[in-house]
């Protein structure tokens, strides 16, 4: 771990993220590719000094609340928040200045401020959002090691779902000839269908590959799947865009179960969905027995 001083936080869109680089280990990242400059070592972790001061003036300066949103690039509770708090400070400004949240994890450790979420929410929107690749735990150990399985981040969705927080799952990556079969497909979904997600996002049906990941994602595939390495690079050789052969079924059943379900599939209408600030009105508050 290290600190690094800067001068802003939120983007232009209102996002932000609080560290540089990740401890998960997913075979698959694109942070760490080199198009997005990181001068250190991706795991270890770089930590913004003086966030939670420099988005406390930021919020201050916004004339109207807004949805603000976390954990694109970097995961908000990487084990190392649980020394720092650095996410939850944060956390706490957005709720007590009136914004929205958006919040993207893999870890289960997001229920820690599940009381912040519920604050947030009471007035505004909340949105937690979790990434589920596999239904498969063992499966999960290996694609991401060092966060909290599948089934665990399931729990999470119904744990949310109880407390009345609109949840989101991003389903990405689907890895070729690793875990893009109809049978993972309907596992997830029918979990997901369950927590009554608000919506699910997914790019189509493969993997990203840009310099810096690929080659970090071929040494994990030679270390825990013999010979794929191989498969992936005469199937696809450098290209950016690895698509499943099972794509167009995939995507199929995806769009259809989704829509059966009435839940969100497209990233366009989530993504509005996530960016739409929602002040709830007394007559809202009621209903939710909130009043």
């Amino acid at each position: 771990m290290h600190y690094a001083d800067y001068k802003t936080i939120l983007s232009a869109q209102n996002g932000f993220n609080l560290y540089r680089g990740c401890t998960h280990g997913c075979i698959y990242c694109d942070s760490r590719s080199e198009c997005y400059q990181m001068d250190h070592d991706f795991e270890d972790i770089e930590v913004k000094r003086n966030a939670v001061s420099i988005l406390d003036a930021q919020l201050k300066k916004k004339r109207t609340p807004c949805m603000v949103g976390t954990g694109a690039m970097s995961d908000p509770y990487i084990p190392l928040e649980e020394e720092l708090n650095v996410t939850r400070q944060c956390l706490e400004l957005i709720a007590n200045y009136g914004f929205g949240l958006t919040i993207q994890s893999k870890s289960a450790r997001i229920l820690r401020d599940l009381d912040l979420f519920k604050e947030i929410n009471k007035k505004t929107k909340c949105v937690v959002q979790l990434t589920v690749t596999t239904f498969n735990d063992d499966l999960s150990r290996i694609l991401e090691p060092n966060v909290s399985t599948t089934s665990e981040r399931l729990d999470v969705f119904d744990a949310l779902r109880e407390e009345r927080i609109p949840t989101v799952a991003w389903l990405s990556p689907i890895l070729p000839f690793i875990n893009d079969t109809e049978e993972n497909l309907r596992l997830i979904l029918k979990r997901l269908f369950r927590a009554n997600v608000r919506g699910i996002i997914c790019f189509g049906f493969g993997v990203t590959m840009r310099d810096g990941n690929r080659e970090y994602f071929f040494n994990q595939l030679e270390a825990n799947f013999p010979g794929l390495k191989e498969k992936y690079i005469k199937t696809y050789g450098n290209l950016y865009n690895c698509i499943s052969p099972y794509s167009a079924q995939l995507e199929d059943i995806f769009i259809r179960e989704c829509r059966k379900q009435g839940v969100m599939c497209t990233p366009v209408e989530t993504f509005s969905y996530l960016r739409k600030f929602e002040k709830k009105s007394n007559q809202q508050l009621s209903f939710y027995g909130l009043d």
